[in-house]
């Protein structure tokens, strides 16, 4: 097995708050117990959504928990060659194709199927360019999800076993459809980006939120097309606010308070079952080694990842 690699990968959309800081606690820790390297990557590909000097707060935050990562930071907008030349590999493998839809032409595509527009989550893309643009201009670029055979197309569906939250399935071709790769906006997506630095950085464990948990079929699924390894995963609890709903960026969540490190470390390891009591920085993070060893690391082998078929 190779030498364990973790990392803590942040949008500069902000400051960290307290489920964020829950991420980078135990990503930190799983690293420590394993004794492995932990990285710290930006992902700042949706640039319009950065905010200008986040990236350095997030730092300073981290640096001020006594999480520093063990190589240079690494900043996603300064890869973008690595994600074109993935894209390129796929096109030429036939595994993406341009796609001229705006959202309202999916929309349209998925009324005229019958099918309603999902309250939450993302809009299952009909294939409507999987054939071809028809004349039309391409906008976005797809990966594809179902096989192509002799009697038409097959699903795609993968399963896979999170540390935590045990064994998983989707079915790609059906509960997300062939999602975005490039953006109509010429922005990189998220998936792809993701992907392609975890390979290159030699990540062994992603250990983050179990919001990003959906996201993983997907990373599999690209993981698989490009020949790169697939990562353990872990999926952490999510903090929540009192209307039950997940602390983002996006609703306004606030900063934890960097001045009170202690605090916000021993609030964070609550929410992962570790039980800390305030003490020095350098014994508080080697109290919570100790109790990740205890709690989260026991018996974190290999997951068992692999494709499913319908009927298989």
């Amino acid at each position: 097995m190779p030498r364990y690699v973790g990392r803590f990968a942040p949008s500069p959309t902000g400051p960290l708050h307290a489920g964020s800081l829950v991420a980078a606690l135990a990503s930190w820790l799983d690293a420590r117990v394993h004794g492995g390297r932990w990285l710290v990557r930006i992902e700042d590909v949706d640039r319009p959504r950065c905010v200008p000097g986040a990236d350095a707060v997030i730092l300073h935050q981290l640096a001020a928990c006594g999480l520093h990562p063990d190589e240079p930071v690494v900043w996603q907008s300064t890869r973008e060659a690595h994600y074109q030349a993935a894209l390129d590999r796929l096109l030429a493998a036939g595994w993406a194709y341009p796609c001229a839809c705006s959202r309202k032409d999916v929309l349209q595509a998925l009324a005229d199927a019958g099918i309603e527009r999902p309250r939450h989550g993302e809009l299952v893309y009909p294939g409507t360019c999987r054939g071809g643009l028809q004349g039309r201009a391409g906008r976005a670029v797809r990966a594809l999800t179902a096989r192509r055979t002799p009697e038409g197309w097959e699903d795609i569906a993968i399963d896979w076993t999170d540390r935590r939250l045990g064994a998983q399935s989707q079915n790609l071709t059906r509960e997300v459809g062939d999602f975005v790769l490039k953006r109509a906006d010429g922005l990189w997506a998220y998936q792809l980006a993701v992907v392609v630095d975890d390979a290159a950085q030699g990540v062994t464990d992603v250990v983050r939120g179990e919001d990003l948990a959906d996201n993983t079929p997907r990373q599999i699924h690209l993981q698989r097309l490009l020949g790169l390894p697939t990562p353990r995963y872990l999926h952490t609890p999510l903090v929540r606010d009192e209307q039950g709903e997940k602390l983002s960026k996006q609703t306004g969540a606030s900063a934890f308070d960097a001045t009170r490190p202690v605090e916000a470390l021993c609030a964070a390891a609550a929410v992962l079952d570790l039980h800390l009591r305030p003490a020095p920085l350098p014994d508080l993070l080697g109290r919570a080694v100790t109790e990740w060893q205890a709690r989260w690391a026991t018996g974190s082998g290999a997951a068992a990842n692999h494709e499913r078929r319908p009927g298989a």
